[in-house]
Parts: structure tokens; sequence; C-alpha cells
């Protein structure tokens, strides 16, 4: 009979059950290597029954310095995993492993620890989500308690602890983006259109109305740009004053969401 011992320790390397550890020594003849790659094999069927699951919860990781940052999303199917200790120590030991890599041989090493390990580990579908290596002179990030909730910015001057919360603002506020130059005309063009049908509706006239429309459009812009936003740590300034009066200068910024 398989020792408990064994098992424990099969159980150890892999995260499978105890009963699938107990089985894999008895085929393997207790052979720990031949279990391993009788567990692994498993997992790969597994994942191949599991793979048509929607995979619609699940974490970010970001680790990194002041100039480099790796971000990862790590989807599951159920919250239960994603407030799972395994799932998200999985997740910061993906995003550590793509600052590492980089993101070609990232991709490759990932793809093969979820088949063979991780599906067997919690046994869910898992999928790897959007994945970003973020460098800049200067870059700092913020994660939501949550871990479903993200943003790292890069800034071109400016220090560290300013990065950090611009980012919680970005979580936050979710700008679309860094400043008015970059809304393509065509979107300005449309909310206009908008914003037209609703002041002819309200019965103001055609002279009226494109007087308005230039506040409308500030108003949006004040809405979806990151720099014409209100801080939400002081309702008195704007991010772009923020950043004036620190003299530095975002160079990117980006938001994850699950």
């Amino acid at each position: 009979m398989t020792d408990i011992s064994q098992i424990k320790k099969l159980r150890d390397l892999t995260g499978a059950g105890m009963m699938d550890c107990q089985k894999a020594l008895t085929e393997a003849q207790d052979d720990m290597d031949k279990a391993v790659e009788l567990l692994r094999k498993r997992g790969e069927k597994m994942a191949g029954k599991k793979a048509d699951r929607a995979a619609n919860e699940g974490v970010i990781a970001i680790t990194g310095d002041d100039q480099r940052v790796a971000v990862i999303e790590l989807n599951c199917e159920t919250d239960f995993v994603a407030r799972n200790e395994d799932f998200i120590n999985s997740a910061d030991e993906f995003a550590k492993k793509l600052l590492e890599l980089g993101v070609e041989k990232f991709k490759t090493w990932a793809e093969a620890k979820i088949k063979d390990e991780l599906i067997v580990k919690i046994g869910e579908n898992l999928k790897l989500g959007k994945i970003d290596i973020i460098e800049a002179k200067v870059v700092n990030s913020y994660l939501h308690s949550n871990r479903k909730i993200a943003a790292v910015v890069a800034l071109s001057t400016g220090d560290a602890e300013l990065a950090k919360e611009i980012a919680m603002h970005v979580t936050s506020m979710n700008p679309q983006y860094l400043q008015p130059e970059d809304v393509s005309s065509d979107v300005i063009e449309k909310e206009k259109e908008i914003y037209k049908e609703q002041l002819k509706s309200e019965g103001k006239p055609e002279d009226i109305i494109e007087k308005i429309l230039e506040g409308k459009i500030n108003k949006f812009y004040q809405e979806v740009c990151l720099v014409k936003q209100i801080y939400i740590k002081d309702d008195k300034i704007s991010i772009g004053k923020l950043l004036a009066d620190q003299s530095a200068v975002i160079e990117k910024f980006t938001r994850y969401a699950l």
C-alpha cells in the first residue's frame, strides 16, 4: 500500500487531491516522477474538458520597480477560486515571471504552467488575460484591494509617489484619453450630434445651440481626459494642475479591470 507520506509529498508537489495522488502513485508503482507525469497528463485532459467554460472571474497582479512594471490578468470561473490563496499566489508568480522572461517567453511558460499544473491544482478553467510590461523614466501602479481594478502610470518627469497617486485616480475615474488632443475628430463630431439633438428637443434655437456646444464639449473633455479631470483627493484642482505644480509630465497610462 502506498505510504501516506508519499501521497502528501505528491499533493505538495502538484496540489492535486489526496485520492487522485494515491491513485496516481498506485498506477506509477510509487514512482514519484511517473505519478507527477500521470497527474499532469490528466490535467491536460481536464483542461480540454474545461476549455469551453467561461473564465470571467480572476485577479490582477503587478510587480516591478519605479522604472519597469509587469501586469497580468489571470482569469478563472468563480469568485470562490479568485479569492483562493493558491490562485492569488499563482497570479503573483506570473507577474514576477513576466518581468523576468519578457512577453514572448512568458506566454509559452504561462500556457504550459496553466495546462500542466494549475488546472490540476485548482480544478477550474483558467485563462491568461491581458499582460503588459511598462517601462519609463518613472513608473508606478495602484492595485485595488479587490485585485480586480488596477492602473499603471508612466511619467517622463516627476516622481514615483506622484505616479502612484495618479494611478489611484485612474482606477477610480476611468479616463479614456490622456488629453483633449488624443480624442479623435470622429468622436467629437458624434458627441456634437448627440448634444445638438438634445438641445433641439429642448427647443433651443440654432444660434444658441452653437454657443452651448462649446461648453458641452469642454465638459466632455473634463469627463474623459485624464489631465482635465478633477483630482479625486482635491476637488479644487485638476490632474493637469497637479502635474504642473510638480513639473511632471505623463507619458502614458493604462487601466485594467476584470
